[in-house]
């Protein structure tokens, strides 16, 4: 299970008449001001990107499990089990949750406790798995996104996924995900993605990192 932010959980609400419960997702509450990213993350681009991109993505999946199997499911659950614009509405809402919860003004630095020993075990040291993820996210073909993640057991790996995509179709947990998709930096760099993936370490929340590991 994911664990993101306890805002970021579905909302259960009443239906008028009937006393039946549907999910409805809504917009996480950010840990941190829209200008408190800056100079890594604009403000003007968190405005656009939580409050437009991932806001619409919310309201279309609300709007298209209306009448599904999957309307009084959780999150992680559609995201396993649906196609379409069902998954891809709910895989970026998913993804995007991960996202803008790992951040903090205050973030940077490495890891610690067991995910830094996971890594150093995995990769060798933090610098080369650094190094690892931004070549794979800035060798992304189009849009998507560059995962760390772990299996059952916490062991880690580095997933490439392309547009919606989230490594709990593989049956594994997303930890920290690197969003390559041109509105997430354009503002900021233009077509300069490598120089995003290498500033955006020095925002990372890993307690919020470490927490879902």
């Amino acid at each position: 299970m994911v664990v993101i932010n306890a805002t970021a959980n579905n909302n259960e609400i009443l239906t008028n008449n009937k006393n039946e419960k549907i999910m409805k997702f809504e917009l996480p509450k950010l840990p941190y001001a829209t200008n408190a990213l800056e100079p890594v993350i604009s403000k003007q681009t968190i405005e656009l990107h939580y409050g437009k991109h991932l806001q619409t993505y919310i309201n279309n999946l609300n709007n298209l499990v209306v009448g599904t199997k999957f309307e009084n499911a959780d999150l992680e659950t559609i995201v396993k089990e649906s196609d379409g614009a069902i998954f891809n509405n709910a895989g970026q809402t998913l993804n995007h949750n991960i996202y803008f919860l790992s951040f903090s003004p205050n973030g940077g630095g490495e890891p610690k406790g067991k995910l830094a020993e996971a890594i150093n075990a995995k990769w060798g040291s933090f610098e080369n798995f650094k190094k690892e993820l931004n070549t794979a996210g800035a060798g992304l073909f189009g849009s998507g996104w560059v995962w760390l993640a772990k299996d059952a057991s916490g062991k880690l790996s580095i997933e490439k996924e392309p547009n919606a995509g989230n490594p709990v179709t593989k049956g594994l947990t997303p930890l920290l995900g690197f969003d390559v998709w041109e509105h997430a930096y354009y503002l900021d760099y233009q077509n300069r993605r490598a120089d995003h993936l290498s500033e955006i370490w020095k925002i990372i929340d890993w307690n919020a990192v470490e927490g879902r590991y």
